[in-house]
């Protein structure tokens, strides 16, 4: 099994999935919405029970996050006020009548300096009733593994596999700091790395921790 990763503009992966697109002018950030629409219907065409796209703005030049002062979806008819969250994260819809429209998200910071830049981060997050066994990670690697190559494409996935990063297994981020696994590769502070093999994919037994977890990322190994 290929482990892959996307290839966006501008690609950087760090266990999560990153693309620098649009542009800041004026204070504002800018950018179109054809290219959410294109990974938001990849997403939709897969079966996936907790792997998602989500979207995020940071500062180009420190990587925190671009808060958001307001912000507008556009087209040549309408205008919508966007929906985010306080760390930045776009809560956009499948629209595929935005999509026609050629509509575009234009984003003022809170902070007018910030030089702001798109993320887009591949993880599961709604984990609130996920059991923290070895078959549910797998099946959760598995679902990254799927997603990352359905966004990579058919030339990127199959023909240029050997160029790629390797997908490893998967990041826990927990509301705890100094969370401590016993099967964990690596922990430090509230994440940590775990190494997914292919024998746990019947295997019951529990990870042990008592802190909550919070999301997943897939565990990029460049």
């Amino acid at each position: 099994m290929n482990k892959v990763m996307s290839c966006f503009k501008a690609v950087v992966f760090a266990a999560t999935l990153g693309a620098s697109v649009g542009t800041a002018t004026a204070g504002e950030f800018v950018v179109a919405y054809d290219g959410f629409y294109d990974r938001l219907k990849v997403v939709n065409k897969g079966d996936f029970q907790y792997a998602q796209v989500n979207f995020y703005l940071s500062d180009i030049a420190t990587n925190d996050v671009c808060k958001i002062k307001s912000g507008k979806i556009i087209t040549e008819q309408q205008e919508f006020d966007l929906t985010y969250t306080d760390q930045a994260q776009l809560l956009l819809p499948f629209d595929k009548q935005l999509d026609t429209d050629k509509a575009v998200i234009v984003v003022k910071p809170e902070n007018p300096q910030h030089d702001c830049q798109l993320k887009l981060q591949i993880e599961a997050t709604n984990l609130s009733d996920f059991a923290l066994t070895k078959a549910n990670l797998y099946e959760l690697n598995e679902e990254f593994d799927e997603l990352l190559s359905d966004l990579s494409g058919f030339f990127v996935s199959k023909l240029m596999w050997f160029l790629l990063p390797e997908q490893q297994g998967v990041v826990l981020k927990f509301a705890d700091e100094n969370v401590a696994i016993s099967e964990a590769d690596n922990c430090k502070q509230s994440r940590c790395a775990i190494m997914v093999t292919d024998d746990w994919q019947d295997n019951q037994t529990k990870l042990q921790t008592s802190a909550r977890l919070i999301s997943a990322t897939p565990w990029i190994v460049k």
